[in-house]
């Protein structure tokens, strides 16, 4: 108890103060104070002190006994990896440099820490090494790689993310260390790291008008092997497979505003929704077993399909509908009721809530899109903040294989969007009389 109180303590320091350097970069008198004083707050110079901050706590923690002082001192290094971002962004101190300097103190940071709780057993030393490698070669070999083709090293998403993760992972095994009876996640977690961090490597190389296109063949490939892991009977990971397509799926859209893509990109992605979230989700329907589960496992395609033809040959068009709002509600959020209901429902209840499902996506209730509205509202610490959230819940559902907790996370989360997404869009439309 003592041991999550000091946790706590020190996440609430961090963020305090991440918050209170937000409010104060926005300041003209501010940003001119730190003009002046680039020595010690120029982007650069905060990475120095994040990067020594952590080696303080490492040492504390590891050698001297004071273990408490020391992860109050990593969780504001932590936050200060935000903090350097923000000063650079707001004081237009960008530089080469920094692109490279910032992942290499981000490395600095947790690294060491983790390689400490590999030496005392918290940690696998394999995985720990195994991250250590990808690390170290993205850092080094691939981004002199980049530089020779002229290409940017800066860090992507995937990157962000996993270092977030990676600095909660230091923190969780701090619990673990004084706690050992709790539920230990540190190697999933660990291999998910390894993950994103070998994806963010392999991103760096590939061009950016293909983001899009790619992030949709993944989606397509969730969907066949969703339908190939419910042939097997391994329902559980096929919808774990069809929530990692709608990820991709999330992003896919963004990708391409963003940067661009191919024109086969908006057929490939329809495609693509349509096997991950019209054909995946209807053959779990017809292998639950229940009453007429082919019938309504049709009637589920047909409404996908449905909604996926109206959205292209008719929504798009329209000039009364609000960039960003759905006309009824998204195929993948249809999807995910199906799925969180298939592992809590009895056969016949999940058929009749199929069908609740239909209605929903071939209705004219209007929906904010996630990705494109509710994600860009949604402040930058917030979202890596959230998608560390869902890889640690992935970790745990995966260590546990509390296969009912997963489906009463899913039904809680687009249930969630449902309430959130359909009260935004009721509060951007005009009341009547109004022009």
């Amino acid at each position: 108890m003592e041991r999550l109180l000091v946790i706590i303590l020190g996440a609430a320091t961090a963020l305090i103060f991440y918050y209170w350097c937000i409010r104060m970069v926005r300041k003209k008198s501010v940003q001119e104070y730190i003009l002046s004083h680039q020595r010690i707050l120029h982007p650069n110079a905060i990475c120095y002190w994040r990067a020594a901050m952590a080696m303080l706590a490492y040492v504390l923690y590891f050698f001297m006994n004071m273990q408490s002082i020391a992860i109050i001192i990593f969780s504001l290094s932590a936050v200060l990896d935000g903090v350097d971002g923000l000063v650079a962004r707001q004081c237009n101190l960008i530089s080469k440099w920094g692109e490279w300097l910032d992942p290499l103190c981000d490395k600095l940071t947790y690294l060491p820490p983790l390689l400490g709780f590999a030496h005392v057993g918290i940690l696998s030393s394999r995985l720990v090494w195994m991250l250590i490698t990808v690390e170290l070669a993205g850092q080094f070999l691939v981004r002199h790689i980049l530089k020779l083709i002229n290409s940017s090293g800066a860090a992507n998403n995937f990157g962000k993310i996993k270092a977030i993760i990676c600095f909660a992972l230091v923190v969780f095994c701090t619990l673990l260390d004084k706690n050992p009876d709790v539920l230990n996640l540190a190697d999933e977690i660990l291999i998910a790291c390894i993950i994103l961090a070998t994806a963010s490597i392999v991103f760096k190389f590939v061009p950016h008008r293909l983001y899009a296109d790619i992030l949709s063949t993944l989606n397509f490939c969730c969907g066949i092997t969703s339908l190939y892991l419910t042939y097997r009977h391994h329902l559980a990971w096929a919808i774990m497979v069809i929530i990692v397509g709608q990820l991709f799926d999330l992003f896919d859209g963004r990708m391409a505003e963003k940067h661009g893509g191919t024109r086969f990109g908006p057929y490939l992605d329809d495609i693509a929704d349509f096997v991950s979230f019209g054909l995946a989700p209807a053959y779990i329907i017809y292998k639950s077993g229940g009453v007429l589960s082919w019938l309504f496992g049709c009637i589920f395609i047909g409404g996908v399909a449905f909604r996926l033809i109206r959205f292209v040959t008719i929504d798009k068009k329209k000039d009364d509908l609000p960039e960003g709002i759905f006309n009824g509600l998204p195929s993948p959020a249809g999807a995910m009721i199906v799925l969180g209901a298939s592992l809590v429902a009895p056969a016949n209840l999940l058929s009749a809530i199929a069908m609740i499902s239909v209605g929903l996506m071939v209705s004219h209730v209007r929906f904010t899109h996630f990705g494109r509205v509710m994600l860009k509202q949604m402040p930058k610490p917030v979202f890596f903040m959230l998608s560390a959230m869902i890889t640690v819940c992935i970790a745990f559902i995966l260590k546990t294989k509390n296969v009912e907790m997963f489906g009463y996370l899913l039904s809680g989360a687009v249930l969630l969007y449902i309430i959130t997404g359909r009260k935004k869009q009721d509060a951007s439309q005009p009341r009547p009389g109004e022009n």
